[in-house]
């Protein structure tokens, strides 16, 4: 699920990080549960036009390796990086499906990855792949909907998002549509809401402990830009959340 919806939006997605949602409350906060991969190794799975992928090159990563299952994003991201040579290298595949790379990673990333799983089972195989692609004690950390947001935050628009229940049950939670409020074209995805035991019991039978759920936050430049109450919906409701595991 997700490849030809992602075919679709190509280099657009660089849009995502522009918005509100994006630039001060995902990217500061997985940046900063990341925190120093100076001298590491980073898988970054799902990794859509590279953005992760050259932000921690950026940082000091002394490698990078992007997989995406869309063509066209793995072309956006080839396409910047010919643009800005940063020495980030990608490839075309399907977590479900990874092959055993070439080496094994300190670092996996997969922001809105394992959300794409159409079962249980091709969840626990995503994480067992991830999981053998890791060197011991390397760290998987994930972003993905809140597992508990029931669709209540009442400006999440504000935030420059609209997400809605699809009504449709899968095996691994509800199916929702997730709207980017970009000019001069809004941009639809749709994908699955995985429930938290289906996350937690996935990365466990992969082999993965130290589970642990982190709350996203809003960056001072956020707060400073805005103020605290534009924040308020966002805080009490928050559609995202993230999760940190170890090989």
């Amino acid at each position: 699920m997700g490849v030809q919806q992602y075919d679709g939006i190509g280099e657009a997605f660089e849009g995502f990080k522009s918005l509100p949602l994006m630039r001060f409350g995902e990217v500061p906060s997985f940046l900063g549960m990341v925190g120093d991969v100076r001298g590491r190794s980073v898988l970054d799975l799902a990794c859509g036009t590279g953005f992760y992928s050259r932000e921690f090159k950026r940082r000091g990563a002394a490698e990078v390796f992007g997989v995406d299952i869309s063509g066209e994003m793995i072309a956006a991201a080839r396409g910047i990086e010919q643009r800005d040579p940063l020495g980030v290298g990608y490839e075309v595949g399907d977590v479900a499906e990874l092959r055993p790379l070439d080496r094994r990673f300190d670092v996996a990333l997969g922001v809105q990855c394992l959300n794409y799983a159409g079962s249980v089972a091709e969840m626990e195989r995503m994480c067992r792949n991830v999981h053998r692609n890791l060197a011991p004690g390397g760290e998987f950390f994930l972003l993905a909907q809140n597992p508990d947001y029931r669709f209540d935050c009442p400006s999440l628009e504000t935030y420059g998002f609209r997400c809605e229940p699809l009504g449709e049950e899968s095996e691994t939670g509800p199916r929702i549509r997730v709207t980017a409020l970009l000019n001069p074209q809004p941009i639809s995805i749709v994908a699955t809401a995985p429930r938290r035991e289906v996350y937690e019991q996935s990365l466990r039978a992969a082999g993965f402990g130290g589970l642990e759920w982190v709350p996203l936050q809003v960056s001072e430049a956020g707060l400073r830009e805005h103020g605290e109450d534009f924040w308020a919906d966002l805080l009490a409701y928050p559609p995202l959340e993230m999760l940190r595991c170890r090989a």
